[in-house]
């Protein structure tokens, strides 16, 4: 007999609704009672029987500053829909919100979970939090998140080279006093491109000095409003920034127009991800393109053959940018 929710209903005593919300890890079920309804399912060859037909995409989260509102995440989420389909297997989108209440059973449900692979967006994750997922029984990744250990599965942006790539354009450009628009909010990504933006900075013998080291909110508006603060205080400005991402770039270019500095003319700015609004922002910013949908494209693709292959080697791939050359960098002549 072809075991489903309604034998496992009958089998345990819980009406079909509950059963459903417990093998899909939705709130509102007992933690006792999603435990006995797994158990049976397990029993029963309901979990074993079905395989696994689902990916299921979690975004973790933090604060939510980086993921919520982001138009970077949503084009990753429409390639890692798209290869689902064009695979075969169903897509199922969840949020992991480290500051909610029940955020450890939320855990706990996600590591019991037997039916989905499962794709982990890490982008806020830091290395304490992604200790807890190592125990994963089923095929696990973790995308735009990296960690020295090797315990995962990973798909990530090659960000120290892209980052150094910046550096490079901009000291080629003549400028030798370069800052930093550092998020407030330090990501894993967000060190990465600094480290690669040092780098070239070192080969060249330049410092990046702590005065042009400018920390500014993620969000567009708090870089903007941020930045404004700090040009009140009329400081020396270096002729030219590069920025954690295109948030930060855009907000404080903005800061910059309102307080009479002209881009690029009097302060040059590079931003990082190349989303839509680069492309209308006036001046139109240069920035290092990340290929989203082939992000979330390539999660799937990878963790359908870690499914097909059942191979224990944990492999990290990682993506790399496109430098895209618009109008926010002056050449400076020499």
């Amino acid at each position: 007999m072809k075991v489903n929710i309604r034998t496992i209903s009958e089998y345990t005593g819980f009406s079909p609704a509950t059963v459903s919300n417990a093998l899909n890890h939705k709130k509102g079920v007992n933690k006792d009672t999603a435990s006995e309804i797994l158990r049976a399912a397990k029993e029963l060859g309901y979990i074993g029987e079905m395989g696994i037909t689902k990916i299921k995409l979690v975004i973790y989260k933090d604060k939510g500053l980086i993921v919520d509102d982001n138009p970077f995440f949503s084009l990753v989420v429409d390639g890692f829909e798209k290869e689902c389909r064009e695979a075969g297997y169903e897509m199922a989108l969840c949020y992991l919100d480290r500051q909610t209440e029940d955020y450890k059973r939320q855990v706990e449900n996600l590591c019991l979970d037997r039916a989905s692979a499962i794709v982990l967006l890490g982008t806020e994750l830091t290395d304490e939090e992604a200790a807890v997922f190592r125990g994963m029984k089923v095929p696990f990744l973790v995308l735009d998140y990296w960690n020295h250990d090797m315990s995962f599965d990973g798909v990530f942006i090659n960000n120290a080279d892209a980052a150094r790539m910046a550096g490079e354009y901009l000291i080629q450009k003549g400028h030798t006093r370069i800052g930093y628009l550092r998020g407030s909010y330090r990501i894993k990504a967000f060190g990465s491109r600094a480290s690669g933006f040092q780098i070239a900075l070192n080969k060249h013998n330049l410092r990046l000095e702590n005065r042009y080291t400018v920390t500014i909110g993620v969000t567009m508006e708090a870089a903007h409003q941020d930045m404004l603060r700090y040009l009140e205080g009329k400081p020396e400005l270096p002729t030219a920034f590069f920025a954690d991402n295109d948030n930060l770039a855009l907000g404080a270019m903005k800061a910059l127009q309102e307080s009479g500095y002209r881009v690029p003319q009097d302060v040059s700015i590079i931003g990082f991800d190349d989303l839509p609004f680069c492309e209308i922002a006036v001046p139109r910013l240069t920035s290092l393109r990340v290929p989203k949908q082939e992000m979330g494209r390539l999660a799937v693709r990878r963790i359908v053959e870690m499914m097909q292959e059942r191979s224990t080697a944990k492999t990290k791939i990682q993506i790399c940018t496109e430098f895209i050359e618009r109008d926010s960098v002056l050449e400076l002549k020499n």
